[in-house]
C-alpha cells in the first residue's frame, strides 16, 4: 500500500513558505524558485481538474506564478502563500474557461475563492473526495484525477467547484448558466459515477 503523502498546507510548510517569501521580496530569486518547485505539481493538478487540458493547465499555472511574483510584496500573510497561489490558479483557470465561450475576457476577482469547504448557503460540504483523500497517496490522487476526467463537463465542474473550491451553488449556476437544481443534480450524478468507478476507494469517506 502506498504511504500517504504529507498534507500540502501545514504549520511547518507555512513557516517555510514565509521564509522563502521574505527572501524573495528581498531580492533572492532562488527563494521564489523554491516556491515554484514546491507548488508546481499541485497547481497544475488543480488547473487540470478545471480545464481538462494539460497544455492549458500548464499555461495557467505559469501565469499564476508570474502574478504571484509581481504581487508578492502585497501578500500580508507570507505563511499563506500556498492557499493564496491556489486561489489565483483556480480563478485564472475559470477565466480561461469562460474566454473559450466569449471573445471578451471575463475577469474574476482573485479573492473569489474560499479556503473553507462550506457552501455559500452555510451548508457543510460533504466531499466525495477532498484534502483528506488527497493526502492518502499518489495512487489514489491519480485515480481520482483520471475518474474526474471521465465525467461530463458540467458534472465535473459542478463537483470541483462545490466540493473543492467551496463555491455557493447559486454562483456555480451563474457560472455554468444553468439552474441551481441542475447544479445539485450534476453534483449528485458526479458523486454517483465516481463511486461506481472507484468503488471501495471512496467507501471510507461516506
Amino acid at each position: 500500500m502506498t504511504r500517504p503523502e504529507r498534507p500540502l498546507f501545514t504549520e511547518d510548510t507555512g513557516q517555510r513558505d514565509a521564509a522563502w517569501v521574505r527572501a524573495a521580496v528581498a531580492g533572492d530569486t532562488q527563494a521564489f524558485g523554491r516556491l515554484v518547485e514546491a507548488y508546481q505539481r499541485p497547481a497544475v493538478s488543480k488547473a487540470y481538474r478545471l480545464l481538462g487540458n494539460s497544455e492549458d493547465a500548464a499555461e495557467v499555472v505559469q501565469e499564476a506564478f508570474l502574478r504571484a511574483y509581481r504581487a508578492l510584496q502585497r501578500l500580508n500573510e507570507p505563511s499563506r502563500f500556498g492557499p493564496w497561489l491556489m486561489r489565483i490558479v483556480s480563478n485564472l483557470s475559470l477565466n480561461a474557461r469562460r474566454s473559450r465561450k466569449s471573445a471578451s475576457m471575463l475577469t474574476l476577482e482573485e479573492e473569489r475563492g474560499t479556503e473553507k469547504l462550506t457552501s455559500g448557503e452555510g451548508e457543510p460540504v460533504v466531499a466525495a473526495f477532498g484534502p483528506e483523500l488527497e493526502a492518502q497517496g499518489r495512487e489514489l490522487q491519480q485515480a481520482l484525477d483520471a475518474a474526474l476526467q471521465t465525467l461530463p463537463e458540467k458534472q465535473r465542474l459542478s463537483l470541483v467547484l462545490f466540493t473543492i473550491e467551496g463555491w455557493a451553488q447559486k454562483d456555480i449556476a451563474e457560472f455554468l448558466e444553468c439552474s441551481v437544481e441542475n447544479v445539485k443534480w450534476n453534483v449528485f450524478q458526479a458523486r454517483k459515477r465516481l463511486r461506481e468507478q472507484l468503488g471501495g476507494l471512496l467507501e471510507d469517506e461516506e
